[in-house]
Order: structure tokens, then C-alpha cells, then sequence
């Protein structure tokens, strides 16, 4: 099995992402963005790209949002709700925003966008904030 070479996703290292191929495009407060480029051995049996695909970089880019650019931040997903509109037919643009952050639970919300802009997929999310403590895990 070949490694998938590492990349920078915002400060951490996430293999199930490089493995997907997402690239980070940037990240600041409450908002993050990165691209999915299509490839074929991403879709289901129609040729579209699968929607687990679709879930999962959402999920890692809502994070994002909710880190507002922390790497120091964990999250960990408490719900998930995603609207599929279309298929994914294209490079796939994500980009989330954070609503609210507050001392222990964040709230964000994204869209899945074709290349030509047409809205394929929607995503509210819930995390719990994980902070790191001086010594700890």
C-alpha cells in the first residue's frame, strides 16, 4: 500500500484527507475553504463522487471553521446533517463557516459547490471543543 504523501491541513496532519486528495486552501476566522479535485476511484457506480466522500470533507472543513485557524483546538463531531442537491460532478468546492463558538461547543454550517457553482450538497454540523491543557494528552 503507498503512503499518501502529507500535507498541511491548516496545522495538522490529517491522512484520510491527503488520502482523499482535498487541498486546503485557507482558513481564518470562523471560515475555511478547500477544493476536492474529481478523480474517478472517488465516485460511486454512476460516476458522480460518492457522498461519504462528500461527508467527509465537509466534516473536515466545518472543523476548520470552528478552529478559526487554532491547530492547538480539537474537535470532535457531535452531529452531522448534510442535504445532497445534485451530483458531484465536477472539482468540488467546501466552504464552511462557524456561527457560534462558545467555551466547549461550536456551531457551523457549509456548502459543497460544483466548478460551475452549482450547490451540491449542504452541511450543519456540531463539535465539541477539545483544548488542549498544558501537560496533557
Amino acid at each position: 500500500m503507498t503512503t499518501p504523501a502529507t500535507t498541511d491541513y491548516f496545522g495538522l496532519t490529517i491522512p484520510l484527507m491527503s488520502l482523499l486528495g482535498l487541498v486546503p486552501e485557507r482558513v481564518g476566522p470562523d471560515q475555511a475553504r478547500t477544493v476536492l479535485p474529481w478523480r474517478a476511484d472517488l465516485t460511486n457506480s454512476r460516476g458522480d463522487i460518492h457522498g461519504g466522500t462528500m461527508m467527509a470533507v465537509l466534516d473536515f472543513t466545518l472543523s476548520a471553521a470552528a478552529r478559526g485557524g487554532e491547530p492547538g483546538l480539537g474537535m470532535a463531531t457531535i452531529d452531522m446533517t448534510t442535504s445532497f442537491m445534485a451530483p458531484g460532478t465536477t472539482d468540488l468546492v467546501i466552504e464552511a463557516r462557524c456561527l457560534r463558538r462558545g467555551a466547549s461547543i461550536a456551531f457551523c454550517e457549509g456548502e459543497v459547490r460544483g466548478a460551475d457553482g452549482e450547490l451540491v450538497a449542504k452541511a450543519s454540523a456540531t463539535f465539541k471543543i477539545i483544548r488542549r491543557r498544558p501537560g496533557g494528552d
